[in-house]
C-alpha cells in the first residue's frame, strides 16, 4: 500500500491530468441546449476511460526502454511533465477559444478522448521510469477522478459557461510541472 504522501501525488496527478477533460466537458456543457445527467456520464466515461487506459500504454512503453535509459529517467520524467504543463498553461493563457459542439457521437467523442488522453500516455511512461506509484493504482484513479471532474465539468459549462476553463487548464499544467520538479528533486536527494 503507498504511503499517505504517494497517494496525495497520485491524486494531485490526476487531477493535474483530468484538466484538458475538464475544459473540454466545460465546452461540451456550454453547447448543450440541455445537460442530462445521463449526457454528462457519457462524456464522463469517455474521458475517464481513456484518461486510465493510456497511463497503462506509456507505462508499458516506458517499461520496455528504461533499462536503455535508466541513468536519466528521472530527467526523462522530468521533461516529460514539464512540456505538457507548460503546453497546458500555454493553452490556457491562449486567447484562442475552440468553437463549442455539444455532440456526443461516437466519432466526436473518440477523437476528443483521445486529444484529452495524450497527456497521460506521456504521464504513463514517466510513471514508469519514476517507481515510486503504482500503476495499478495510479491509471484507475486518474480514471475515475477524470470521470467525476468531467461530469461536473459539463455542468459547469452548462451554467457558468467559459468563466472556468482557463484558470483549470492553468491549474492542471502548474500541478504536472510540480511535480516533475519533485521527481527531479528526489532523484537528485535535494527531498
Amino acid at each position: 500500500m503507498p504511503s499517505m504522501g504517494v497517494i496525495i501525488e497520485i491524486i494531485l496527478l490526476a487531477v493535474g491530468l483530468a484538466m484538458d477533460a475538464f475544459a473540454v466537458a466545460v465546452c461540451k456543457g456550454l453547447a448543450m441546449k440541455e445537460v442530462k445527467p445521463k449526457n454528462a456520464l457519457i462524456i464522463g466515461v469517455w474521458f475517464g476511460g481513456f484518461q486510465m487506459i493510456m497511463p497503462f500504454i506509456g507505462y508499458f512503453l516506458g517499461s520496455r526502454f528504461q533499462q536503455y535509459i535508466e541513468s536519466v529517467d528521472h530527467w526523462i520524467a522530468f521533461a516529460l511533465l514539464l512540456i505538457i504543463g507548460g503546453n497546458m498553461i500555454r493553452e490556457a493563457l491562449s486567447k484562442d477559444c475552440e468553437k463549442a459542439d455539444g455532440s456526443l457521437g461516437f466519432k466526436k467523442m473518440l477523437v476528443l478522448s483521445v486529444a484529452t488522453s495524450i497527456d497521460a500516455l506521456a504521464v504513463g511512461i514517466a510513471l514508469a521510469m519514476d517507481n515510486t506509484k503504482p500503476i495499478f493504482i495510479t491509471a484507475p484513479a486518474i480514471g475515475v477522478i477524470t470521470l467525476v471532474i468531467s461530469f461536473v465539468g459539463v455542468y459547469i459549462g452548462s451554467i457558468f459557461g467559459m468563466k472556468y476553463k482557463s484558470k483549470a487548464e492553468f491549474c492542471g499544467g502548474l500541478i504536472l510541472i510540480l511535480l516533475g520538479i519533485k521527481i527531479l528533486l528526489d532523484h537528485l536527494g535535494v527531498l
